[in-house]
């Protein structure tokens, strides 16, 4: 038996994609992205380092 209904599916869905474009929208480009993960690899280096 199948326990989460379609509509649960359909919002659950619907909430992933809000996520997943907010989070493309707060970085601007995948470029923006890449430079994002990078400067906090950094961050993280830096603070391992001391």
């Amino acid at each position: 038996m199948n326990t989460i209904s379609k509509e649960a599916r359909v919002i659950f869905m619907l909430g992933l994609f809000a996520l997943a474009s907010l989070s493309l929208a707060a970085c601007e480009t995948m470029e923006g992205a890449g430079q994002d993960i990078e400067k906090a690899g950094e961050a993280i280096q830096k603070k391992a380092n001391e």
